[in-house]
Parts: C-alpha cells; sequence; structure tokens
C-alpha cells in the first residue's frame, strides 16, 4: 500500500482532521521511504501546538522501520524528519472541545500533532502504542543477546 493510499483512508474515515495538501506530503514520505520498509499505518496533522495554526500540516507515516513526518513547502523544499524506536520516550493524547492532539517525546525534541479529529485519538493512540512496544522489545532483545 502507498503512503497516499494510507492517508487517504484514514481522512475517509476521519473527516474532520484539519489537513491540506495530502498528496504533495505523501510523495515526500514515499521518496524517503527504504526499499524493505513496508507502510503500517499513515495519518495526517498540523504539525504545531496551536489549534488555530491550519497551515503546518505533515503527514505521518509509521513503517516497520520508523515514523516518518513529512511536509511540503507551499513554494519549493520539504520538511523530513524520522523518529526510530530507540530515541522514542513517551506518547500523550489530549482531547479537547473540536479536536486532539498527540504529543510524542523523542529524545531530542516534542512532536506535537494537532487538529486531529477527536474520533481518532485512540485510533492513533493504539497503532503509534503496540508499534513503539513491539519495536522496543526487539532492541531490548538486541541487546540482551550482546
Amino acid at each position: 500500500m502507498t503512503v497516499y493510499e494510507s492517508a487517504k483512508q484514514f481522512r475517509k474515515k476521519y473527516p474532520l482532521t484539519v489537513a491540506w495538501r495530502l498528496r504533495k506530503h505523501c510523495k515526500v514520505a514515499q521518496k524517503h521511504l527504504n526499499p524493505e520498509e513496508e507502510v503500517l499505518y499513515t495519518f495526517q496533522a498540523q504539525r504545531s501546538s496551536s489549534s488555530l495554526d491550519i497551515i503546518s500540516t505533515y503527514v505521518i507515516v509509521l513503517t516497520n522501520k520508523r515514523i516518518i513526518l513529512a511536509h511540503k513547502k507551499l513554494l519549493f523544499g520539504y520538511l523530513f524528519a524520522a523518529i526510530t524506536p530507540d530515541m522514542f520516550n513517551d506518547l500523550e493524547v489530549k482531547m479537547g472541545i473540536i479536536w486532539g492532539k498527540v504529543v510524542i517525546d523523542t529524545v531530542k525534541e516534542v512532536v506535537t500533532l494537532s487538529n486531529l479529529d477527536r474520533r481518532s485519538l485512540d485510533d492513533i493512540e493504539t497503532n503509534i502504542s503496540e508499534y513503539m512496544m513491539r519495536e522496543k522489545q526487539k532492541y531490548k532483545d538486541k541487546e540482551e543477546e550482546k
């Protein structure tokens, strides 16, 4: 499944999520997928702590290796970030009156993803948490082998 197809599924299921230019953002994420990576889950959100910021749409992709955050700038260039399981610390979910937020705490930074459809929060939390627990266990098992 491509990143765009996965993003469309999320958009169809949770239409109140604020997101723009999905095809462009998905192209950035697809470009950075490694040959052995497969798309497990995709969603979109604004990468901002403010609910009023509606222009910084990112596509967030969970692959079998990492979490990818991709954003195509309006005129030229793009922004890309990857969170590997060893860098992941914590996940926080916040529900507001209209939208929700997901806060991913990493070793280097805190990534706030806002303007999510309130109904999507459980789905996002479940997918990220299960993915991270599974991947962190793999890292733990490799460390114990050494």
